[in-house]
């Protein structure tokens, strides 16, 4: 059974991956046929992280009273409904209103699975099962270029990917029994050692017992809280910036069609997934600090390539190399927070973490957006090495704060 739900966890990875790239890829085709400027991507966008972050201050209420089960079953169907919605969307205005259900979708699932994998799952797991959700992520789209290639237009994308839900949907329900079983089961050896004896056991927080729903104002002021909540702000502002205007600096900067760039814009998702299946291997010699630090050293790399003025063969290299840098990281911070704040906390942590996640994703791609619509989408790679820094700077402090440099064994 224990394989079985695993798999399933898997499976649950790859189908949540899917529907993120499809706004970047579809965009360049979408905006003229709704007759909007090349910037409102921004405002889709925006609407869809604002769901995300009130479902995922919810995750920790929601998690405890129905289970991660149950909650990954409804917000997949919510999200499943949201997709279909997009399709038949035949304005701009229609497309926002379905943009609110796909985001109050898609945040309760990340954090709360995101935690029940931290809390059962070796470090390894946890990169792989980002590996997953990268390779969902990459086939959205090349799905979107290969229904536009085939003329059938931008919506029968979306039509694809929602039927994929549904059908996740199903098994999910089907597998609820499983989930029961496994959190009855207990947490991971590794979590209690080292709840019990590192700094997330210390001090006295209140809601550090059983059962009790932590308030905003009590997660801040956990040390390290703000610090995590700041480097997990920058890493999603850089993934969505990136992700979502990919295609469009290919388009605007490089001069590919859109069909091409659609395509050549899933290389950053590649990236992404190749790094993650290599970092389930890495994570077995190194700790989770150290894995970070690797992939923001990766992404400045992949940031200073996409500066070079060699073309659009270098400029689809640097993307590359930005996503195998964050590769690591979401699943490195993700997977360390029990280590940082004890397993008690740690689905309020990752709830809070989410919403200042999707808090970047809502407000740094729709800034690129401006930047891209009044100055010059040559601006690019620069913006992201911007939000690398700080990102950088803010993990350090983390670091610091929670003496979490040594790592936390996996079992």
């Amino acid at each position: 059974m224990f394989h079985l739900l695993l798999a399933i966890i898997y499976l649950s990875f790859i189908s949540l991956g899917l529907p993120d790239g499809l706004l970047g890829a579809g965009w360049p085709a979408m905006y003229s046929s709704f007759r909007v400027p090349v910037s409102y991507a921004g405002i889709v966008s925006m609407i869809i992280s604002a769901g995300t972050i009130v479902s995922s201050l919810q995750s920790d209420r929601l998690t405890r009273r129905l289970g991660t089960g149950r909650v990954t079953a409804f917000s997949v169907a919510i999200t499943a409904a949201a997709l279909f919605g997009f399709s038949f969307s035949n304005s701009f205005a229609v497309l926002c209103l379905w943009a609110v259900p796909y985001g109050l979708g898609a945040g309760s699932v990340d954090a709360s699975v995101n935690n029940y994998a931290a809390l059962h799952y070796g470090s390894n797991h946890m990169s792989w099962l980002h590996c997953m959700w990268g390779i969902g992520a990459a086939a959205g789209p090349y799905v979107m270029g290969w229904v536009l290639t085939g003329g059938q237009g931008w919506s029968m994308g979306y039509r694809y990917i929602g039927l994929v839900q549904v059908v996740l949907t199903a098994v999910l329900l089907f597998s609820l029994p499983l989930w029961r079983e496994r959190t009855a089961e207990g947490v991971r050896p590794a979590a209690r050692g080292r709840e019990a004896g590192g700094p997330a056991a210390e001090g006295s927080i209140a809601g550090q017992e059983q059962g009790h729903v932590l308030t905003l104002r009590e997660i801040i002021r956990i040390p390290g809280a703000r610090e995590v909540m700041a480097a997990f702000f920058c890493y999603c502002a850089l993934e969505a910036t990136a992700g979502l205007w990919a295609s469009s600096y290919l388009v605007l900067h490089h001069g590919m069609d859109t069909q091409a760039a659609a395509g050549f814009a899933s290389m950053f998702y590649i990236g992404i997934t190749v790094g993650r299946a290599a970092s389930g291997f890495i994570a077995m010699k190194l700790n989770d600090t150290k894995m970070i630090r690797m992939g923001m050293c990766i992404m400045a790399a992949g940031c200073a390539t996409l500066l070079l003025p060699l073309g659009s063969a270098v400029a689809l290299g640097g993307l590359v190399l930005v996503g195998l840098g964050c590769a690591p990281v979401y699943p490195c911070i993700i997977h360390s927070t029990p280590a940082h704040f004890g397993e008690e906390r740690s689905q309020a942590l990752v709830g809070v973490q989410m919403a200042s996640a999707y808090t970047g994703t809502c407000l740094m791609p729709p800034l690129f957006g401006l930047i891209a619509n009044h100055i010059d989408v040559m601006w690019f790679p620069a913006f992201l090495g911007v939000i690398l820094l700080l990102m950088a700077v803010m993990h350090e402090k983390l670091v610091r704060k929670t003496s979490a440099d040594t790592g936390w064994p996996d079992a």
